[in-house]
């Protein structure tokens, strides 16, 4: 016998959208691995299905011990079908080991398309989307989430990312310092659910109507960068600075905004603010 590893996108909020070859899976697997067995129970209910083989966790914690034994069931002739409580498996959910494991038994993969958070917000967003990037989740921590924007400042892509409700007006404040107020983005929440809500505008629009609080699922899609200034000339980025220093910006947060889409770095820029600074004073 041939076993094979079974990846579903499973529904994001509306049991509708299941597919019919999702329903027959959860009817036929030899064993259904989920995120949350309580919510895979839930969910074929809800398709008036009747989970036909052995239903097992997987989750992240779970991940490393589990994964050797569905590939040796696999191995043995099993269908596993992998599901996470919502959308694809691997994609910032668990799955990627059990794909990887699999791929190095030569075991088969295979993949019932469906639901994705990625796909429907970037859909959603009004952005461009011929090219995207997607990163998964904001880093939590305020270091790494400014490097990590510092990095999208000449992305030309539009970037797609998960954000945790009550993170997500920090994370939007700090996009905007680095990259800009007028950055165009949106934020959707709870997509496909009851209150689904896609708000538009740019960043600094964005993190202020956030800062009341915001529930739900979120997904984030951020504009790419405009292509590079390459005529752009050190002093007039560095009066852009000293402009937004005027206003009230750090000097530093200041020397970042004024330095994006042109060919010079921060430390270039905040370098030439303190050397036109002595200058002055002389």
């Amino acid at each position: 016998m041939t076993g094979a590893l079974v990846l579903a996108g499973t529904p994001m909020g509306q049991p509708g959208d299941a597919s019919p070859r999702l329903r027959e899976a959860l009817a036929s697997a030899d064993i259904v691995a989920a995120e949350d067995t309580r919510r895979a129970r839930g969910l074929a209910s809800s398709l008036d299905v009747t989970i036909g083989g052995k239903l097992v966790s997987y989750y992240d914690h779970v991940e490393a011990q589990r994964a050797p034994q569905l590939v040796e069931a696999i191995a043995d002739g099993a269908t596993v079908l992998l599901i996470t409580d919502a959308g694809m498996p691997s994609v910032s959910d668990p799955g990627y080991r059990l794909v990887a494991a699999c791929a190095a038994a030569d075991l088969r993969v295979t993949c019932l398309p469906g639901p994705s958070a990625v796909t429907t917000a970037l859909a959603l967003s009004a952005l461009p989307s011929e090219r995207f990037c997607f990163d998964g989740f904001a880093p939590r921590k305020p270091g790494a989430r400014h490097d990590w924007l510092a990095s999208l400042r000449t992305e030309p892509r539009t970037v797609v990312f998960f954000e945790s409700p009550h993170r997500l007006a920090q994370t939007l404040a700090d996009a905007a310092q680095v990259l800009g107020d007028d950055r165009s983005a949106a934020v959707c929440r709870e997509l496909t659910k009851t209150y689904e809500e896609v708000k538009r505008g740019g960043l600094g629009e964005l993190a202020r109507w956030a800062a009341d609080g915001v529930k739900g699922e979120i997904t984030v899609v951020v504009a790419g960068a405009s292509a590079i200034d390459d005529e752009a000339d050190l002093e007039s980025v560095v009066a852009a600075a000293e402009r937004l220093a005027d206003a009230g910006s750090r000097l530093k947060d200041a020397c970042e905004q004024a330095a994006a889409g042109t060919p010079f770095s921060r430390r270039e820029v905040y370098e030439a603010v303190l050397a036109a600074r002595r200058a002055a004073d002389n």
